[in-house]
């Protein structure tokens, strides 16, 4: 089925490109691959691509679909290609052409229109029937912004009506838990980008409470699992990161120097450098490891204006981060612990559905074979000692080491990379990183690079799409509200937030002169769990009315029956 879905869309996206050039007469071709559950096509034109456009080239597609066109595939001489290409004034696909260096190219014919293609395609046009042209956005040529700018076209198809239907479907709850707008609606963050510019995030009081929530029961868990927390500085001079390559390997995604006393300094884009800094402070003797150092460490990257996505993509973001230093056949069992850990943390915060895949020694890599060999043997082995279901990837470990990624999938079963666990030999070399082990000798430590959650701000992303805002009562900004009918009830409604403050519960008092049924409406659209009326009868009785935010009433009850029902369910945390 997956190949059958590569080559229907990329089928679909030779056929968008024939619509749009015969709609739209002098764009130019670049290129238009397959993606994840769909297909998009980058052009260069002149002309701004409008939605109304994309119902042109929809209706254009169907007619060239139904003349049931065969895909032909042909080879080339590449200096034929060139001219061929050349004199259509395509200056994208001779770029192609010179950059593959190869005797021969291939095309794909179907219909009056012909791209430069390896193949993979469907028998005819006649099998593309089920699709949608979805959302024009912008890119660049070669993902350079100094080169031309383009505007790419998104569509997706499938091969029934039902499965169309269905992601369409998805597509429209996904917007409404969009975490750019719900973060907006709840009031939880911003991004002042006039201002104080892209990709710099501000955390309001109720965004913050989350976070801090979540960051709270991560230090809590780490602290019981052995961990020390440290912190480091945000700049550090540019020395550091040339010792740890990142000057050499990371300096496109690292913002410009800084000077200071005539020393350049460097915003941070990792935290293990500062890490080493404080292990390499004294010596360490074999019997102390593995020593555990956590941070939520601030961390500074350029990422490009066109990239960059609400919480998801940002310039500056906390990781949850640590190092563990081991020795080499400490690796299993550390890795074993990490595992372990991760999931009980995921399941915590709701997310029990996941993929796992084992990334092994790429072609050019730091350390010896043989050391390599251990480390993927270590975390191979972790993996199967918690029967743990997983892919190898071969060849796409990181140059310093093997490393296990863990892609979570949320509510609407779309995944995101999130925990990864990372072996490295590299900078333990390089910063002259040992232990003394039992003979008396210094000895190179492994570097076990861990993330659990990513970055916080992600994460924040993630966590309030997979809940569409309705976070779980134990991570909710405020878990009740209460609700006057009238003003006489604002003193009794305080005494009940008063006794629920005492445990610890955040809880908000609305009694203002509004209708009932606006505070009502404005509770549950601020997806507060629970709201509790009250109105003479309850005051003089010593109740609350409940209900809870999907509008299901709880009734009336007791103010110590309703807090004791709160207590259990947040002690249950994953109940929603």
């Amino acid at each position: 089925m997956e190949d059958y879905l590569y080559k229907l869309r990329h089928s679909t996206t030779h056929v968008m490109a024939q619509a749009v050039q015969e709609l739209f007469p002098g764009t130019h071709l670049t290129i238009g691959p397959p993606v994840e559950d769909g297909f998009y096509y980058d052009f260069y034109t002149e002309h701004h691509f409008t939605p109304e456009d994309l119902e042109k080239i929809e209706k254009r597609m169907r007619q060239i679909a139904e003349g049931n066109h065969p895909f032909v595939m042909s080879t080339h001489n590449s200096d034929e290609a060139r001219k061929f290409w050349g004199d259509r004034g395509e200056k994208f696909k001779v770029e192609i052409i010179d950059d593959l260096k190869a005797p021969t190219v291939t095309y794909c014919t179907h219909s009056t229109f012909t791209d430069l293609c390896r193949g993979n395609h469907t028998e005819s046009t006649k099998d593309i029937r089920h699709f949608k042209l979805l959302k024009i956005a912008g890119s660049y040529w070669r993902g350079d912004e100094k080169r031309e700018q383009l505007q790419r076209i998104y569509g997706t198809a499938w091969p029934s009506k039902k499965e169309l239907d269905d992601y369409l479907a998805r597509l429209e709850e996904a917007k409404k838990r969009d975490h750019r707008d719900l973060g907006q609606k709840l009031n939880l963050f911003s991004i002042q980008q006039e201002t104080v510019g892209p990709g710099l995030i501000f955390w309001h009081p109720k965004g913050a409470m989350v976070r801090h929530l979540v960051e709270s029961y991560l230090k809590d868990t780490l602290l019981k699992e052995g961990y020390d927390f440290v912190y480091t500085p945000h700049i550090a001079r540019l020395d550091l990161w040339k010792i740890s390559g990142h000057w050499d390997y990371y300096r496109e995604n690292m913002f410009s120097p800084i000077e200071i006393e005539n020393q350049p300094y460097m915003l941070k884009p990792m935290n293990c450098p500062g890490h080493i800094q404080i292990f390499n402070a004294r010596l360490h003797s074999y019997r102390e490891l593995p020593i555990r150092l956590a941070e939520f460490g601030t961390v500074y990257r350029f990422e490009r204006s066109g990239v960059m996505h609400g919480l998801m993509r940002v310039r500056g973001f906390t990781q949850d981060d640590a190092h563990i230093f081991c020795r080499m056949d400490q690796i299993e069992s550390e890795c074993v612990h990490l595992l372990k850990l991760t999931l009980q943390i995921l399941q915590a915060f709701g997310f029990d559905r996941y993929d796992i895949k084992l990334s092994t020694r790429p072609e050019k890599f730091t350390g010896t074979p043989e050391a390599w060999d251990i480390a993927e043997g270590a975390l191979r082995k972790a993996l199967e000692a918690l029967n743990l279901k997983y892919e190898i990837d071969p060849g796409e470990g990181v140059f310093y080491g093997p490393k296990i990624d863990l892609k979570i999938k949320d509510s609407l079963n779309r995944e995101w990379q999130c925990s990864t666990v990372q072996v490295d030999f590299n900078l333990p070399q390089k910063f002259g990183v040992t232990y003394r082990d039992n003979n008396s000798k210094d000895v190179n430590a492994v570097m076990i690079h861990r993330a659990l959650l990513g970055s916080m701000e992600r994460f924040m992303g993630v966590l309030i799409e997979h809940y569409g805002g309705a976070f779980p009562l134990w991570l909710s900004p405020v878990q009740v509200k209460i609700l006057t009918i009238a003003e006489v009830q604002s003193e009794y409604a305080k005494g009940i937030a008063d006794k629920l403050k005492a445990e610890n519960f955040r809880v908000e008092v609305d009694d203002r002169t509004e209708k009932i049924n606006a505070k009502v409406r404005e509770g549950t659209m601020e997806k507060v769990p629970y709201l509790a009326v009250v109105g003479e009868k309850e005051r003089e009785k010593g109740e609350v009315s409940v209900r809870k935010r999907d509008g299901t009433s709880l009734g009336v009850m007791s103010v110590e029956a309703f807090i004791e029902m709160l207590r259990k369910e947040n002690a249950g945390k994953l109940v929603h």
